[in-house]
């Protein structure tokens, strides 16, 4: 049942919506507004600029149309602070109130567009954004981190990207990328991505994205915080930043060491293409097959030109050869004229010798000597009576006492040393024949002699080398055979085999004794 208490008008949504625009428009009509224009992303398509004009408390939506956008001396531009003349009304399809513009005033640069220029100085101030401080990025990234939100468009459009190119292993560290947190958020996650433990299982990137979609300078406002600037400039990884499309510009695309207009593009820079790859590596292995062909072939054609230009082996034996030849021929010849030459001077040496010559040399030899020999005689006289009297002078001074204390000293002395060295050499002597004792006993203990007593023999080849392995028997071979009162020798009946039992010729033993026929003989 309808309420009786109301008394209100039932009226239609449309009809409320345009009751509002009218009284809206009759209200305000033509009115000139300050503001900071945000949003903008250029014409639209069909050629209208929607956008809106903002303070620090209020918001407006602006829209300017076609036609008159074409009119404007000054078109608006993101940040710029402008004083806006048009109509106010309504948008009944989302209850929406903006200004349709009609004429635009620059009125100066926006607060946050200030303050986003005085931040972008004093961090650049400070050589964040300088080229020298970016790295390379890796070729060929086997762990991508990428700090986005987990829930957006722009993750799959990353991951799409990646698996279509080259599949790598992505880590995703979710944050937020709008509101009063998300810079520090993105900071916290770039700085913990360069600072992942082993333990924890995850793999340490190679590569970050920091990645957002499009939007307002306010809505991108976290991407200009100066933490996260400096985190992104201090990042060890290399960082690539996907802020915004390609008409929006943070300053973290200055500290990133490459910044993409979009994440699609971000994810393209990331990864190369695997087909293309594959089909760059084939071509190269193509070519280096190639290239080794042909220089095997250049290599063999080379050594047979090589060949083919060198002498035939006798063509560089023949001079030398020649040299020889002649050589030898020279030398018969000159062997035969120094003969000849020798035989010659001994001839004539030989001539001049004769008995008669001699005599005379030594008959001239004994004359020049005897004056020598009359003056040498005369010297060894007085020489000979000069010692005999300093030879009597000395005897008449010796005295026999001191030479018979001197030679009983020597004898006491002599004596002494003769009863040391009998004991010693008794010690010696006893000792040494200690020593021979144990050595004896010690060379029977060793000897091969005890091991004949208990019935073994020592058998030896015809070089008197022992025969330590049947297998080194031959049939027919003569062996000798040791006992221990003798040995004799044998001759193998059969090949040394370990499976047949050899026969024994009998035979004389060396000692004139006959061996023992038992068992000891029957092992040849």
């Amino acid at each position: 049942m309808p309420d009786s208490k109301s008394n209100a008008l039932e009226v239609t949504v449309t009809e409320l919506s345009g009751k509002l625009k009218r009284t809206v428009e009759d209200t305000f009509g033509h009115v000139r507004v300050r503001g900071e224009i945000s949003g903008f992303r250029g014409p639209h398509s069909s050629g209208h600029c929607y956008f809106s004009l903002k303070d620090e408390k209020a918001r407006l939506e602006a829209v300017i149309w076609r036609g008159q956008a074409a009119k404007l001396k000054h078109m608006p531009e993101e940040g710029l602070e402008v004083i806006a003349s048009g109509k106010l009304t309504t948008y009944p399809g989302s209850s929406k109130y903006q200004i349709v513009i009609d004429n635009i005033e620059p009125a100066g640069a926006g607060a946050l567009m200030a303050l986003l220029e005085e931040r972008r100085k004093k961090l650049a101030a400070e050589g964040l954004f300088e080229d020298g401080r970016k790295q390379l990025l890796p070729y060929m990234p086997k762990v991508i981190g990428v700090v986005t939100s987990p829930t957006g468009a722009v993750i799959r459009d990353i991951l799409h990207r990646i698996a279509d190119r080259f599949p790598v292993h992505v880590v995703i560290w979710p944050v937020r990328v709008q509101g009063e947190t998300s810079g520090k958020e993105v900071a916290n996650g770039v700085h913990q991505l360069n600072n992942l433990p082993e333990n924890m299982g995850i793999a340490r990137p190679d590569l970050i994205i920091v990645a957002r979609g499009g939007g307002s300078l306010e809505d991108l406002w976290g991407f200009n915080d100066e933490a996260l600037v400096r985190s992104v400039a201090n990042s060890m990884i290399p960082v690539i930043s996907a802020v915004g499309h390609e008409t929006d510009w943070t300053l973290v695309d200055h500290a990133a060491d490459w910044r993409a207009p979009t994440p699609t593009a971000a994810a393209e820079k990331a990864v190369p293409i695997r087909a293309e790859l594959e089909a760059y590596i084939a071509d190269l292995g193509a070519r280096l097959r190639g290239a080794m062909s042909r220089l095997g072939d250049n290599r063999r054609n080379s050594l047979r030109s090589a060949a083919r230009g060198l002498p035939a082996p006798d063509m560089l034996l023949a001079l030398p050869r020649r040299r020889f030849d002649e050589a030898s021929g020279r030398l018969d010849r000159e062997l035969i004229n120094r003969v000849g030459r020798v035989r010659d001077r001994f001839n004539h040496t030989g001539a001049r010798l004769s008995v008669r010559s001699l005599e005379l040399r030594i008959s001239r030899a004994r004359v020049a000597l005897q004056p020598f020999e009359t003056r040498h005689r005369n010297s060894l006289a007085n020489m000979l009576e000069r010692r005999r009297e300093r030879f009597g002078e000395r005897a008449q001074r010796l005295r026999l006492q001191p030479i018979s204390d001197r030679l009983a000293n020597a004898r006491g002395s002599l004596e002494r040393s003769d009863k040391a060295l009998q004991t010693r050499m008794k010690s010696v002597f006893e000792q040494t024949h200690q020593r021979l004792d144990r050595n004896g006993r010690l060379l029977n203990t060793l000897s091969y002699k005890n091991t004949l007593e208990r019935g073994f023999a020592v058998v030896r080849n015809d070089k008197g080398k022992l025969i330590k392995s049947a297998s080194a028997v031959k049939a027919g071979q003569a062996v000798s055979v040791d006992l221990l009162d003798g040995s004799f020798d044998a001759v193998a009946a059969t090949t040394g085999q370990s499976d047949k039992t050899p026969v024994t010729k009998k035979t004389t033993s060396k000692s004139g004794t006959k061996p023992d026929s038992g068992n000891q003989g029957q092992l040849f």
